[in-house]
């Protein structure tokens, strides 16, 4: 189980976005021209899971996006959130937040009915959006016109850290007082 393991390892290690147990039972089925079982798989991950959770590793193996990754542990969240502040300025923009937010929680949902939530034009930040690769093409509308209908991508969970869009913060997980701060902001 070892040298499975550590082509798991290797596999989970190299991606650079959550892989699938079903990724990796296909990298290893081609790999050793053999069926895999997924449970043998599931093991490896498991034990990969309890390995790096030990204090002794800067960094672990998460549950996220529907797959698993390696990601630095908490503790070391502030040196590594400097040094990828000074290689990327680029963040997203209130209106592309605005803009995903929306989409977020309305989809599957056309740029026209987004539009009329935010009242202005959408056009760059949806752009901005899909070129990063948080939106994507969910289908069409059965509405006149049949308007492209948007939704969130596996990357848009990967990018806050969540496995579900039931993860998502509901609006009574905001305080009030939160919620009229914000509001008086934007009046």
């Amino acid at each position: 189980m070892d040298f499975l393991s550590h082509h798991v390892e290797s596999i989970i290690f190299c991606s650079q976005k959550p892989v699938t147990t079903q990724e990796i039972v296909l990298t290893l089925n081609e790999m050793y021209d053999a069926t895999i079982p997924e449970t043998d798989v599931e093991t490896c991950i498991a034990l990969l899971l309890t390995k790096y959770d030990s204090d002794k590793y800067p960094f672990q193996v998460i549950k996220s996006g529907g797959g698993v990754q390696f990601l630095t542990k908490p503790a070391y969240q502030a040196s590594i959130g400097i040094f990828l502040k000074q290689k990327s300025k680029k963040r997203l923009s209130t209106t592309a937040m605005e803009t995903l937010a929306i989409i977020a929680y309305k989809q599957p949902i056309s740029k026209t009915s987004i539009e009329q939530i935010r009242g202005v034009n959408c056009d760059y930040a949806m752009q901005k959006l899909l070129e990063k690769e948080l939106v994507e093409i969910k289908g069409k509308s059965d509405t006149v016109g049949k308007p492209v209908l948007y939704g969130t991508s596996d990357k848009f969970m990967d990018y806050f850290g969540i496995n579900s869009l039931t993860e998502m913060p509901t609006p009574k997980d905001f305080d009030q007082e939160e919620v009229n701060e914000i509001g008086e902001k934007q009046d």
